[in-house]
């Protein structure tokens, strides 16, 4: 049976006419075809012009989410399980790394709702599927963030001030207290509709806070949410990760003046000829954990300011589903890069899955301690 397109909303007739149930404009549904009509008012009317993407494309996407969700699963499931299980690994800055690996497994534990839409080509899980997609996007998106600040400040104190500014376990306990405190008010406002709030995007199979309503209040929570949940982690991260490379280049840099003036090869006694220099150690993590939270959130900021400040045309559905894959990407990534730059991580991770084949070394340890305590950076500074 064919049904006719209805103007279900008064006040915005030609925006809401779309093609229901069969009715086809050259040969494609538009978006939103085979949502009920009482779902359509929780839709941007930016997305309801468009046409519906390929099947391909949503099975396409699903397939690439099932292989994030698995890789994200077991690599911070494994990350989590060792990193509280390990005597040697509980200290106070592995306790932002388990902050961080919790923000990453909740980011892809909204997974299955993104897959049933998916497999059901649009809006499948409604108006309440999208609160909860949207909301565990938010915990998880803006923890990380702090979380990751909360990591750059950990590093910067315990190498600029080796002897007096290595952060407690409660000063650690308090931080992440204060990040989940911060985080909580840019989920439950949009939640609430308070200020902002929540909305499908791209394909309609995943939602964010809403970046297209053209209203003064939704531009102010647009360039708030920006500001506080990007600008400012962002620039924690940059200062304190740059200081850091400042910092390590001018004490081997000192180093180096002073055997030379000494007439010896090198000051340290116990320095593996073979390992990679501390400042080059230094910058690549500093680089590293940078270039993966620029990779995670700048595209969704990007996206945003285009959608509430600029031209609207440019936010097709195919193009803002790149942001949503970057920041899932990243999740996947953070615990293999614990697993690359931890020697303790891997020592343990060697003891208890031995048919890994991981041959770390036990003296990694030792020369891990006796680097930081000699200002080079230690290998957790480079969970990101």
């Amino acid at each position: 049976m064919i049904v006719p397109a209805h103007n279900w909303t008064i006040g915005v007739a030609e925006a809401r006419v779309v093609d229901y149930m069969g009715v086809h404009d050259g040969g494609l549904h538009k978006l939103a075809w085979n949502v009920p009509k009482e779902e359509l008012i929780h839709i941007p009317e930016h997305w309801l012009k468009y046409p519906e993407p390929e099947a391909s494309m949503h099975f396409l996407l699903g397939l690439v989410y099932i292989a994030f969700f698995f890789m994200s699963i077991l690599g911070n499931g494994v990350v989590l399980w060792i990193f509280s299980t390990a005597k040697s690994l509980r200290t106070a800055s592995n306790m932002f790394v388990v902050n961080l690996a919790i923000c990453d497994f909740v980011m892809m534990l909204k997974s299955p709702i993104f897959l049933y839409n998916t497999f059901y080509r649009g809006f499948a899980t409604g108006f309440t599927g999208c609160q909860i997609f949207a909301l565990m996007g938010s915990f998880s998106g803006i923890g990380a963030g702090m979380t990751n600040a909360c990591i750059a400040y950990d590093r910067y104190t315990t190498i600029t001030r080796p002897f007096d500014g290595k952060v407690t376990r409660t000063k650690a306990l308090i931080m992440i207290l204060f990040v989940w405190l911060y985080t909580i008010p840019w989920c439950i406002m949009p939640l609430l509709e308070v200020w902002g709030k929540f909305a499908p995007e791209g394909f309609l199979t995943t939602c964010t806070f809403d970046y297209l309503t053209n209203t003064f209040d939704n531009h102010l929570f647009v360039g708030a949410i920006f500001f506080c949940s990007y600008c400012i982690p962002m620039s924690m991260i940059i200062f304190f990760y740059s200081q850091i490379v400042s910092k390590v280049f001018s004490h081997e840099k000192a180093l180096r003046e002073q055997a030379k003036k000494m007439n010896v090869e090198s000051l340290r006694s116990n320095q593996n000829q073979q390992s990679q220099s501390a400042e080059l150690r230094i910058a690549k993590a500093a680089i590293t954990i940078c270039f993966l939270f620029v990779a995670s959130w700048t595209p969704y900021a990007a996206v945003a300011l285009i959608g509430a400040f600029g031209n609207q045309a440019v936010l097709t559905p195919g193009v803002t589903m790149i942001p949503a894959c970057c920041c899932k990407l990243v999740a996947c990534i953070d615990p293999y890069v614990y697993a690359i730059s931890h020697p303790r991580f891997r020592i343990e991770l060697q003891k208890r899955m031995p048919w890994l084949a991981i041959q770390e070394k036990e003296q990694t340890e030792t020369a891990s301690t006796s680097t930081e305590q000699s200002a080079a950076p230690p290998a957790a500074a480079v969970p990101t």
